[in-house]
């Protein structure tokens, strides 16, 4: 298995440039295809997952043209994809397998939605319900309520459309930015408790800036416009804020022991993503965090560093499930026990990611509590090196780097997988990280 050795990391410091956010990416790129009018996308992601995506709309007959760096013009097809067959491989991209499924099934066209192993895995059924009780034919090739998926092409009805909330908000989100192709107004309403509302808001912010505005009475009934998308001519993709969490921990880390700051640019105070509150979050344990328009910076307080330790965390981190990752692997340097609660969405993410974190934090040498929906980890007095596991997931590899900030050596196996959000992730945490003697 290819490996990646990370010497300890005596202080990090300095400014990292965050790739953009695969959230908003794949949402813009969706949009624009479906708009009336060309999108110039600046400071796209280039990632797996943003590829999964182009490659998909290349086969559904949209024409995007790639700029110089990180631009690309994308040709709308004014509501409908001009193929109307298709088959599509999606890997295990959730950000472009939900929202192309309820596009799809709009489009009055005949498609084969597939992926990688785990991604027939990840449950797709609320979605899948909230379509067919529209009219949609969609049939499961393999097991009931999991890709892969056949769309037929069926005429919509007309009424609300429903769809459950506490599994995952990219059904929502996914519902949302597809009603729009019926042309009339249309509403949504959420069964059971909605989570990761921040994604959501993500969702509808972009759905603006593409000229169709969503009423929603809390979060439980969404209102849509009868209007079909329109390009905002140029449209710049914010820094990814759930890769910023690594670099702000590290900072808040390292400035126990006399490092830090570390910044991070292309996200801050404007940001539209959620993962801009793990901020809050560090704050608590110990972190000094200053924040501009577009930058955040993240060193230790002087009562943390007199510690020398960050405090424990007793948190509901529903709203962000991604930057909670990095906190789960932030509370190795806590004095005392954190407790990670209402995380339930990690069980249908890239892999059963509160199996994950609980047996890699195990080897690193902490005392770990696993439940249903969540992590109770006490930290050891000395962590033990250890080789990490990540499940073909990036998060994974992306979080447990940061052990390495504790004076031990760590080894991240498959460290490719960092290329489904962040490629260059550890060049980027290099250029900040000054290795022990």
């Amino acid at each position: 298995m290819n490996f990646l050795d990370l010497d300890p990391i005596a202080r990090a410091a300095g400014t990292v440039k965050m790739p953009g956010s695969k959230s908003i990416s794949n949402r813009v790129l969706l949009l624009a295809a479906l708009a009336d009018g060309d999108t110039r996308v600046e400071d796209l992601l280039d990632s797996d997952d943003t590829q999964v995506m182009l490659e998909a709309l290349a086969r559904l007959g949209v024409s995007v043209e790639r700029g110089p760096g990180l631009s690309a013009l994308v040709h709308g097809a004014k509501g409908r994809f001009p193929a109307k067959s298709a088959e599509l491989h999606l890997g295990n991209a959730g950000t472009a397998f939900r929202p192309l499924v309820a596009a799809l099934a709009l489009n009055g066209g005949e498609y084969r939605l597939s992926g990688a192993p785990r991604m027939h895995e990840r449950p797709i059924g609320d979605l899948v319900d909230a379509l067919r009780r529209l009219g949609a034919d969609i049939v499961y090739l393999d097991k009931e309520g999991f890709p892969p998926l056949l769309i037929r092409p069926r005429a919509i009805r007309g009424g609300p459309a429903r769809v459950r909330g506490e599994v995952s908000s990219q059904y929502l989100s996914a519902l949302l930015m597809a009603l729009p192709l019926t042309g009339v107004e249309r509403a949504v309403e959420v069964e059971g408790e909605l989570i990761s509302k921040p994604y959501v808001e993500i969702t509808l912010n972009l759905m603006r800036r593409f000229g169709v505005h969503v009423a929603r009475e809390g979060w439980k009934r969404f209102s849509i416009q009868a209007r079909g998308y329109a390009s905002p001519g140029e449209i710049r993709v914010e820094g990814d804020a759930s890769s910023a969490s690594y670099f702000l921990a590290a900072g808040a880390i390292s400035g126990l022991s006399g490092g830090g700051p570390v910044r991070v640019a292309g996200v801050g105070r404007g940001s539209i993503q959620g993962d801009v509150r793990f901020t809050q979050l560090l704050e608590r344990m110990g972190a000094a965090i200053s924040m501009g328009e577009d930058w955040i910076e993240s060193g230790a307080t002087a009562e943390a560093r007199a510690r020398g330790k960050l405090a424990p965390f007793d948190a509901d981190l529903n709203h962000i499930p991604d930057a909670a990752m990095t906190a789960a692997v932030a509370a190795l340097f806590a004095a005392g026990t954190s407790t990670l609660k209402n995380i339930a969405s990690w069980r249908v993410k890239e892999t059963d990611r509160i199996a994950a974190v609980a047996t890699e934090l195990r080897k690193l040498g902490a005392t770990v509590e696993e439940g249903a929906d969540f992590l109770r980890i006490t930290p050891p007095s000395k962590l033990t090196p250890a080789a990490i596991d990540t499940y073909d997931d990036h998060r994974m590899a992306m979080s447990f780097s940061l052990a390495a900030l504790g004076g031990i050596r760590v080894r991240i196996n498959d460290p490719d997988c960092v290329g489904k959000t962040f490629p260059g992730y550890f060049d980027a945490l290099a250029r900040v990280s000054e290795r022990a003697a």
